[in-house]
């Protein structure tokens, strides 16, 4: 269960990687790069879900203050690297490596934060553009998440080129403007630049903001996210005749939609625990070397790899055991939003509601949409509606009472990301001995566990904030099939999660972040485990 790798140190950078940590270690680079991450902070490059075309909405204006800003503060990534700007402010820097057969790495990240809430400022203990260090802490909104991503691969690269390196392999960075509200403008078009410009296959892995690290009973377990689950809104309409609430109807529209609403509620989704899926092979990690693991389920985990009964007791328990199974497991759903009614004495003509799901690594758009129908279409029938589901006529036709229109609501389908290969694979192999080595030769001053394992994840959210939302690897499915989503953060680096108050990264915490970044670089840079 859960094979792990040797840590990888570089071997032919050995020296440089020496020179380098004595570097960090040194109280002016951290303060020096402690400001760095808190000038960017300090540029509010907010995200907002109503934002225009680059051309026409002067909110974005703030990328360019924040281009001038990273040109300043980093002149030899500026002079030496090359810079295109995608779809007027998204960033791809290209550094050449000395051998043009070999794949490039890319590292990602980007450079928009969620907004602030006004009603809510005072009750920061620094201001959210503050970028304040305070001695432990860098304080402001886009501290976690994600100018750590930037300012960390932007450090790493300046410090490499104050030593003179020179890379064999190619890097290239890609900054996003708008993973927020789903990468829309910014990603998709870095996703078109580089497969016009390298091609389809043509990366050897990329590694964005996700995944972290975190202390389970004395084992640090690090968990790249190799899997991102699917996505789909759905907003169901119910139309009915109007007409005076004096002479209502046995349901009205908003009754019929109730009923569709705790149809839905009555079946949710059944998590399902599959040997070959993430979930499992992390539990299997755990299983294996979390001490505080419970030694009864460690002993059915174990048995659950070859017995299908075992599996499915395994199955009955992990609800109680993990209340992270079902949204680890299975898909989501959620009714979120609901609408009806415009005047106490006027029936309601035209309803609805909208849910959200979040897919299962298992399943896919299609699958959901016809379970979802299934639930829906008794409920047409029972009171006498025609039913449309995502385009497509169910059972009565336009003669009944009214109409009840299921659909796709804000373009928001998206399948389950491709997975990521992991046990046996070069590239994960290369990132966990990258990680590995990190951890064990951590510069930390806090009492840092000394044992650590890799363990595969599933991005379900960030490190440091608890929403799920999807990462802007989504746009770079067809660069390769290596997508590792890990920032190499600590749990305990976020002082207060991320789009909240308070959000904050403990500054060491950051500078553990910029050795990663260093490491993976000059590993890949002389490794066989990539293309």
């Amino acid at each position: 269960m859960c094979p792990q790798v040797s840590a990888i140190t570089p071997s032919n950078h050995n020296p440089l990687i020496d020179i380098l940590d004595e570097e960090y270690g040194t109280k002016e680079f951290k303060l020096k790069a402690y400001e760095s991450l808190g000038g960017a902070v300090r540029i509010p490059t907010v995200c907002y879900d109503d934002l225009g075309t680059p051309e026409e909405d002067l909110r974005w204006k703030v990328f360019d203050g924040f281009h001038t800003y990273i040109e300043q503060r980093f002149p030899k990534v500026h002079a030496t690297l090359q810079r295109t700007k995608v779809a007027t402010y998204a960033l791809v820097y290209h550094w050449q490596g000395t051998d043009t057969s070999l794949k490039p790495l890319l590292l990602a990240a980007h450079m928009d934060v969620v907004p602030t809430n006004a009603a809510t400022e005072a009750d920061w203990i620094n201001p959210p553009f503050s970028g304040y260090y305070d001695g432990e802490w860098i304080w402001g909104r886009g501290s976690c998440d994600d100018k750590p991503g930037v300012i960390g691969t932007m450090t790493a690269i300046e410090t490499l080129l104050e030593q003179g390196f020179k890379p064999t392999r190619t890097v290239i960075l890609a900054y996003g403007i708008d993973e927020e509200r789903g990468g829309t403008t910014g990603a998709a078009a870095i996703g078109e630049y580089l497969v016009d410009t390298y091609g389809e296959d043509s990366i050897s892995m990329i590694v964005d903001e996700g995944g972290g690290y975190s202390d389970l009973s004395g084992t640090v377990f690090a968990t790249p996210a190799v899997a991102e689950k699917g996505y789909l809104d759905v907003r169901m309409d119910v139309l009915t005749p109007g007409g005076h609430s004096s002479r209502p109807p046995r349901h009205t529209g908003i009754g019929i939609l109730a009923s569709v609403v705790t149809e839905l509620e009555a079946n949710p989704h059944v998590p399902k625990l599959a040997r070959d899926r993430t979930y499992y092979q992390g539990l299997q990690c755990r299983a294996k070397y979390d001490a505080g693991f419970p030694s009864d389920m460690r002993k059915l985990v174990i048995e659950s790899q070859t017995s299908d009964e075992k599996l499915h007791e395994l199955e009955t328990k992990l609800d109680d055991f993990d209340p992270a199974y079902s949204a680890s497991a299975g898909t989501t759903q959620a009714i979120d939003i609901i609408y009806g009614g415009v005047k106490i004495n006027a029936l309601p003509e035209a309803v609805y509601a909208i849910t959200n799901h979040r897919i299962a690594d298992h399943s896919s758009v299609s699958e959901l949409q016809d379970r979802f129908t299934s639930i829906v279409a008794p409920v047409a029938v029972k009171h006498n509606m025609s039913l449309n589901a995502f385009g497509k006529q169910i059972g009565f036709e336009a003669s009944t009472w009214g109409i009840v229109k299921v659909s796709e609501a804000f373009a928001s389908a998206l399948e389950p990301a491709p997975v990521t290969p992991t046990i046996g694979s070069g590239p994960y192999e290369l990132l966990s001995g990258t990680v590995l080595s990190t951890l064990k030769t951590n510069l930390r001053t806090d009492n840092f566990p000394e044992f650590s394992v890799v363990s595969p994840g599933l991005s379900l959210e960030h490190e440091c904030h608890l929403n799920m939302h999807f990462t802007d690897t989504r746009h770079y499915w067809s660069l390769t099939r290596h997508i590792f989503r890990y920032g190499h953060r600590g749990t305990a680096d976020a002082y207060n999660g991320a789009h909240t108050i308070n959000e904050a990264i403990k500054a060491e915490g950051f500078l553990e972040q910029i050795r990663f970044f260093t490491r993976l670089i000059l590993n890949a840079d002389e490794t066989n485990l990539l293309e």
